[in-house]
């Protein structure tokens, strides 16, 4: 079984504004694909997503799905704090993720979300509209399995 876990970075929904509706969605689409996910997690952006992750590592996590601050205003900081974290990139998980979605939102292209591994742990950041979390999800499901496998130390 893989082991997930949705990150939500959000000022406002942190703060109680407003109730994220993105983390909800990535929870019900990771166990639709069969992985075991508890509520998701609502933290500022920046450092402490970095706590966060961190915690999923030390946790064994296998795979973690942020959801936010991937934009290009200065409070949009996970890309940032994730990158600080992580031991390699897979360039293009995030690529697949933009292009994914570039034909219906052409604003897609201006996400900075990365995605790559810290140990043994996945890692995408996702924007953090629910067209995003879906996105995400439509490009990591053919490839989720696959890629714990071989980050759990599978053959090819």
């Amino acid at each position: 079984m893989i082991r997930a876990r949705v990150i939500v970075a959000s000022n406002r929904a942190a703060a109680g504004v407003y109730a994220d509706t993105s983390g909800p969605l990535l929870v019900a689409g990771l166990r639709e694909l069969g992985c075991q996910v508890d509520e998701p997690v609502v933290v500022p952006d920046g450092e402490p997503v970095g706590v966060a992750l961190r915690d999923a590592v030390s946790d064994g996590v296998d795979v973690v799905l942020t959801s936010g601050g991937t934009g290009v205003t200065p409070s949009d900081r996970t890309p940032d704090v994730t990158r600080a974290l992580l031991d390699y990139e897979i360039p293009g998980i995030a690529e697949a993720i933009r292009s994914h979605s570039r034909e219906r939102v052409p604003t897609s292209v201006l996400s900075r979300g990365l995605a790559g591994v810290a140990g043994r742990m996945l890692v995408v950041n996702l924007p953090g509209s629910t067209g995003g979390a879906r996105d995400g999800l439509a490009v990591l499901g053919p490839i989720l399995g696959h890629t714990v496998d071989q980050l759990r130390g599978g053959d090819h």
